[in-house]
């Protein structure tokens, strides 16, 4: 047979990517088999096809970018490598602190430990509750998961912390949510407020680890303790770029959950660095649908201390912005109404005129690498009532962590000018991170 040149260097090009995948899998197998945790098929769901023989090349996880013939080797998260914990599990009482995105391929971590005879007791529940579709906000009760019939605490209704009487009977717990990256997303609270616990009441802890999809970049200001809550636990920037496991060894660490040292277990991530584009399997809340609201978040939460809408009781949350009062200047509009993901939607009911990022690709939200701050500084310019922008309460305030942005939006500061009072403040605590990063940068 002939083969011309063009057949040829695209003969090369194949033999190459198949080369190349070849030896990233077969490094990959190799960490997985040198620290003795070979994948459980059965934890991985009905799609899985264990190999138990011969070795078949499964060409449906091959990922070819053909605009640069760079491959990308699937991440593997903390929960799938059931090996390098269950030993660790054994004959304990275990507790989980758990959500919809603590998947196992296509089953529930809970369903999975239960399966495999790990004796769970309790599960604790973040914002968003166990199965993760509490509308935001949304004070929620203890109950009992009806597929288990284990005990489900609410950390996110009359308490933030398990109390002694939670956590009694409990040998370790089990921490395995998924993060976005941000100081004001509130698992990472939830993290904090339960490494204390383990403190204080003398509890292990494993953290399974997963990506941070926003973990390719650190910006924001850094959070004025003064300003600390629920939105704001410890002082990190808005943009921190750690995975909670990290975060864990962070607040550890530097002693933020107190002097006592904790008994802190990570299992981390296979093939992930912190460049690594990570799309979520899973919405990670009910008002994050997508991966251009997770990347858009970092950003536009910032509206959320002011009178407009984000897009709660829409479709389109954290993708587009308006309030009634905006400038019919670009011909976009919607309306909030009550919806599963928001109860409470700002402006229901109201026709709200303002900006839609829907057009903006997830590709070049990814590559901007920092806080966008011009849709916020643009939308107060435009804004008729400036008075009334910000919301009475100063929420703004501690969703920034600091009174200062408010302030020098007020006054009609620049992008540049706002950004260069975050970086003393940032490259501190950049020196800080990099003591406890698990992947590289």
């Amino acid at each position: 047979m002939c083969i011309n040149s063009e057949n040829y260097m695209t003969f090369r090009i194949i033999i190459t990517g198949i080369l190349i995948f070849t030896s990233a899998f077969a490094q990959a197998q190799a960490v997985i088999a040198d620290s003795g945790e070979p994948l459980l098929p059965e934890a991985l769901g009905s799609n899985f096809k264990p190999q138990t023989s011969n070795f078949k090349l499964q060409t449906s996880n091959l990922k070819l970018q053909t605009s640069n013939f760079k491959l990308q080797t699937p991440v593997i998260v903390g929960a799938e490598r059931i090996y390098a914990y269950l030993p660790m599990l054994e004959g304990k009482q275990v507790a989980l602190v758990v959500n919809h995105s603590s998947r196992v391929g296509d089953k529930h971590l809970a369903d999975v430990l239960v399966s495999e005879g790990v004796c769970v007791v309790r599960i604790f529940a973040p914002e968003h509750g166990f199965r993760g579709d509490a509308p935001d906000g949304e004070h929620l009760k203890d109950g009992a998961d009806p597929r288990t019939g284990i005990p489900i605490i609410s950390l996110y209704g009359n308490k933030r912390s398990p109390s002694a009487e939670d956590l009694a009977g409990v040998d370790v717990i089990v921490f395995d949510i998924q993060d976005v990256g941000t100081r004001f997303y509130t698992y990472i609270s939830t993290l904090h407020y339960l490494l204390e616990a383990c403190a204080e009441f003398d509890k292990s802890i494993i953290v399974l680890d997963r990506p941070n999809p926003n973990g390719h970049y650190v910006d924001g200001p850094v959070l004025d303790m003064r300003l600390r809550s629920f939105v704001g636990i410890a002082p990190l920037p808005v943009v921190h770029g750690c995975t909670v496991g990290e975060l864990a060894r962070l607040f550890t660490g530097e002693y933020w959950t107190g002097p006592k040292p904790i008994d802190l277990t990570i299992v981390t991530c296979l093939n992930y660095t912190h460049k690594t584009f990570y799309e979520l399997p899973v919405a990670p809340s009910p008002n994050l649908p997508n991966q251009r609201a997770v990347l858009l978040y970092p950003s536009l939460c910032f509206f959320e201390g002011t009178a407009a809408s984000i897009g709660r009781g829409t479709d389109a949350p954290f993708q587009v912005v308006g309030h009634p009062g905006f400038p019919e200047v670009y011909g976009f509009t919607f309306t909030p109404r009550p919806n599963a993901a928001s109860k409470y939607p700002p402006q229901d009911g109201r026709l709200c005129r303002g900006y839609d990022f829907r057009s903006l690709s997830v590709d070049s939200l990814f590559k901007v690498g920092r806080i966008d701050l011009n849709a916020f500084l643009d939308f107060y310019c435009e804004f008729p009532d400036k008075d009334h922008f910000f919301l009475t309460s100063r929420y703004i305030d501690r969703l920034a962590g600091t009174r200062s942005l408010r302030q020098q939006v007020e006054a009609g500061s620049f992008e540049s000018d706002i950004r260069a009072t975050w970086q003393y403040d940032l490259e501190a605590y950049k020196k800080i991170r990099r003591r406890y990063l698990l992947y590289p940068d």
